[in-house]
């Protein structure tokens, strides 16, 4: 059957998302003839896409009022009502069921209505099983839908079906590595595994930004494991505290003769190339081992993260009293003793207040 040239352009206005150019185009070919069930179908999913879903249910009723049969008016009016929050949750379930069952009488073997199909059933607690069912057979019909697997991770996550859950995500970026959602879960998966470092989980959420770049929940849970690795830079500073305290001998033990003053040049010498190989070897290294898309996260946190700028002050802070114990040839210990408490204890103080800090 020869396609209206109508429809063919209002298909691909569609496709660019010029929703009221379409919909202007089918108005003028329903003018023409009110009984071309086609364009009153692609009406309605034109006004489905704009987010105008009372319209869409008037416009697919018509279609369904002129072919109650059409696998796509039924598919399409099941889809809108997902949507019609201007109706009460168990009618539109209802009339959504009752339409996707009368599509699969016409065809069953359709995959796509399966998959609806048990999209809506996964609601019901009690019906979850049957609904996983629905998805599974879905995959069958079309072993290549994406739809078909997205319905099947959903109902199996509903059903407490894991491996079915983890494969069927798997499968749907398979076939769509763009896939805004699967991208989202399989990265949460993987960057929550135990033992995952936090610059091995910035690293699974870059290289998912770069398929996704729009993704905001990758964005942001980017921007929380590069702040876990700007949280850990301030245990470095603390370290290089702690070796200058013990360089300086702030806190010598009872019954023994305290370390003479001031400590030789060669020693403050010598404990500057500690200090230099914990950050070299703790930071600039790992900074250096990084991706580049998480190497542009660490700058751009820095620059719009408020506690990511507190994090580096800390830091910055702890590593100036650590530089003044151990570089000033003190003749006394007090004043290094006060240096080494305030380079210790502010940062002791937030570490784990700000851990759960929006970056």
């Amino acid at each position: 059957m020869t396609t209206h040239p109508a429809l063919e352009r209002a298909e691909a206005l569609i496709e660019l998302k010029r929703y009221d150019e379409a919909a202007a185009m089918l108005g003028g070919r329903l003018a023409e003839d009110p009984d071309d069930v086609r364009a009153w179908v692609k009406l309605g999913r034109c006004q489905v896409a704009a987010g105008r879903v009372e319209e869409a249910l008037t416009t697919l009723g018509e279609a369904l009022r002129r072919a109650p049969e059409d696998i796509g008016a039924l598919y399409i009016y099941a889809f809108a009502l997902r949507r019609a929050d201007h109706l009460e949750r168990a009618e539109r379930w209802r009339k959504a069921e009752e339409a996707l069952r009368q599509a699969l009488r016409v065809d069953p073997r359709n995959s796509s209505v399966h998959a609806l199909l048990g999209e809506f059933l996964m609601y019901y607690p009690t019906r979850r099983v049957e609904a996983l069912a629905l998805a599974k057979e879905a995959v069958r019909l079309d072993p290549e839908s994406v739809d078909a697997y997205q319905a099947l991770w959903r109902t199996a996550g509903a059903a407490g079906e894991t491996e079915t859950y983890t494969w069927a995500l798997r499968q749907v970026l398979r076939l769509d590595p763009t896939d805004n959602q699967a991208l989202y879960l399989v990265s949460s998966q993987e960057a929550h595994k135990p033992g995952t470092t936090a610059a091995q989980a910035a690293e699974v959420y870059a290289d998912a930004l770069a398929a996704a770049p729009d993704n905001a929940g990758l964005r942001h849970d980017l921007d929380r494991a590069t702040y876990r690795l700007l949280r850990g830079v301030r245990w470095l500073a603390l370290i290089c505290v702690a070796a200058a305290g013990v360089m300086v001998d702030l806190f010598p033990e009872d019954g023994e003769a305290a370390r003479d003053l001031p400590v030789p040049l060669g020693n403050r010498l010598w404990v500057l190339v500690v200090m230099a190989a914990v950050w070299g070897f703790g930071a600039w290294r790992r900074y250096c081992g990084l991706r580049s898309g998480v190497q542009l996260n660490v700058r751009s946190l820095v620059r719009r993260g408020r506690w990511a700028r507190v994090v580096l002050a800390q830091a910055a802070w702890a590593m100036l009293c650590a530089l003044l114990i151990s570089q000033v040839p003190w003749t006394e210990r007090s004043v290094p003793r006060i240096l080494f408490w305030a380079g210790l204890l502010p940062t002791l103080a937030t570490v784990w207040f700000d851990r759960r800090k929006t970056p």
